[in-house]
């Protein structure tokens, strides 16, 4: 499949893949676009460039997934848990790669994208080039929430991790944190010094499981998509 677009609620992919090819220089190439409440998916890929996963909006879980692409590959303002998913990125056409760009515009809203025993790495075709900068994110909205969680950080993540949008745009509303993770890419000690960004304590942590973010305790039972409930 080129594209395709989920909104039925309760909606469950398994072994799915997504093949957007326009290619890294038609700019915005959305795979999937899924505004699908209590939507799983598991043993799916998706693969494009700029733009791949358009989490749009509502409760959506992904488990054992692979995400391909280059610049705000995941982004979109639902309430999304990536578990135990490979997030790969590409060469892109400029020198900069961002893995997220959550779009959440109110702190009211509980949405936002948590990554838990994920992995960061860069394909073959990107490992060879030094001048890109891969990062985990940019705020695309002034309350942009992300956090990465027990998940595995790779070399390609530049040591400041997170790059701004514009100027000082979100800087200190937004919501960027990182919680035990591992690998080379994952020290924090050169992290960004923004307001909003958070080597998040335990408690912290635990706002963003999957029972707690997107209440998977009650609707994943019912998917068969195995799921783990917190960390």
């Amino acid at each position: 499949v080129m594209a395709a677009a989920v909104l039925g609620q309760g909606f469950v992919g398994i072994g799915i893949t997504v093949r957007n090819t326009a290619g890294r220089t038609k700019g915005q190439a959305v795979a999937v676009r899924n505004g699908a409440d209590l939507s799983a998916f598991y043993r799916c890929s998706f693969e494009g460039y700029q733009d791949t996963l358009y989490a749009h909006s509502l409760r959506q879980f992904y488990r054992d997934c692979d995400v391909y692409g280059t610049v705000d590959f995941i982004f979109g303002n639902a309430a999304a848990v990536f578990q135990n998913c490979n997030l790969y990125a590409r060469l892109p056409n400029g020198n900069i790669n961002t893995v997220t760009a959550q779009g959440r515009t109110d702190p009211n809203q509980n949405t936002g994208t948590s990554f838990i025993n994920c992995n960061v790495l860069a394909t073959s075709e990107l490992s060879g080039n030094s001048n890109v900068k891969t990062f985990l994110g940019r705020p695309w909205r002034q309350y942009s929430r992300v956090v990465f969680m027990k998940s595995n950080l790779g070399s390609l993540i530049n040591p400041a991790g997170w790059s701004p949008w514009s100027g000082n745009f979100a800087l200190g509303t937004l919501y960027y944190g990182e919680y035990d993770n591992r690998g080379p890419g994952s020290g924090t000690a050169g992290r960004v010094k923004w307001p909003g960004f958070h080597v998040m304590a335990a408690n912290d942590a635990q706002r963003f499981t999957v029972s707690s973010f997107v209440q998977g305790g009650d609707w994943l039972p019912r998917t068969t998509v195995p799921f783990a409930a917190g960390l």
